[in-house]
């Protein structure tokens, strides 16, 4: 059995329902799941998982969160190469330029990103649930 960390910050719930979908998806692959938040997660904890889903949204100038979100990636960011990993979030303007960033910095890190990131335009449709939880059965 996989374990699968899915690491998240919401702040208007949207990125939450993203969160709780991957965890249904992994579980749903027969995967251990944690769910946890960015205060409960730093870079000695990488190692203990098979795979992990990060989830931010985008904020300010489309940026990951920069009080908690953004201290705990920085951190573990070290420690990502040759990790699976995948991505999402939710975002209320621009075009999802702080996804394509986010991306990069995995990939410049030598984490293997699983699928491509999920991203939502406000609330989650049902259509983007669903994305979220093929994003965590791969991670399974």
């Amino acid at each position: 059995m996989s374990k699968v960390a899915v690491v998240f910050w919401s702040g208007t719930g949207n990125t939450k329902m993203m969160a709780d979908a991957v965890a249904e998806g992994a579980k749903g692959a027969g995967a251990e799941v944690s769910i946890l938040g960015p205060s409960e997660f730093n870079a000695d904890m990488v190692a203990e998982f098979d795979a992990i889903a990060f989830g931010c949204p985008a904020m300010g100038a489309e940026v990951l969160e920069e009080n908690e979100y953004e201290p705990m990636f920085t951190d573990v960011e070290a420690v990502l190469s040759g990790k699976k990993i995948a991505l999402f979030g939710a975002y209320g303007w621009g075009d999802g330029q702080w996804m394509r960033d986010w991306e990069d910095r995995c990939k410049a890190a030598g984490a293997k990103l699983a699928t491509e990131s999920v991203m939502s335009n406000e609330t989650p449709t049902d259509a983007v649930l669903s994305e979220c939880k093929s994003l965590g059965g791969m991670l399974a």
